[in-house]
């Protein structure tokens, strides 16, 4: 279910060229694997594995990879009800911190590796993070004492709407 009446609503993907450099290293071999083994008729590598196999390989990695990381990413709004997050494709549902959780709110520059170990869902010695790119972002102090950090492109527009809210 998602919360009604959004004040700010922000969406962030994976889309670093330097990453998806990366993630298309897999299927560009996937590809010369299959051309070298079907169209060639040269046996890819030592070992090479059956056809069928190649192909569940390719579609796995070819495809199935850049597909993932494609529509991962992180939503964000505030709402009347709290901060909705969701990290998707592993939040189905919205995750929501209640205004009345917040004790303190802050637009913040951060070292994404050095303080939570890099991008995603981050358990770091500063608290938990959702964050996909950049360094910036709003860090939420809970009355239970926990931080969240959620990563933003807007992390001031964020935090305004938020405060908004709080005060």
């Amino acid at each position: 279910m998602q919360p009604s009446g959004p004040l700010y609503s922000e969406k962030q993907r994976f889309r670093q060229w330097y990453l998806w450099m990366l993630i298309l290293i897999g299927p560009a071999i996937s590809i010369w694997a299959v051309f070298q083994q079907l169209v060639l008729d040269l046996p890819f590598g030592n070992n090479p594995v059956p056809d069928y196999v190649l192909f569940v390989f390719v579609a796995i990695v070819g495809g199935g990879l850049p597909l993932f990381m494609y529509s991962t990413g992180l939503d964000k709004s505030v709402r009347n009800c709290g901060v909705c997050i969701r990290f998707r494709p592993f939040h189905r549902k919205w995750v929501v911190f209640g205004f009345e959780d917040i004790m303190k709110v802050e637009a913040t520059t951060y070292n994404p590796l050095r303080d939570y170990g890099g991008w995603g869902i981050r358990y770091g010695k500063k608290g938990k993070a959702y964050n996909v790119s950049g360094d910036q972002g709003v860090r939420l102090t809970l009355k239970d004492g926990k931080t969240v950090l959620i990563g933003s492109k807007n992390h001031e527009m964020l935090c305004s709407a938020i405060n908004e809210f709080l005060s």
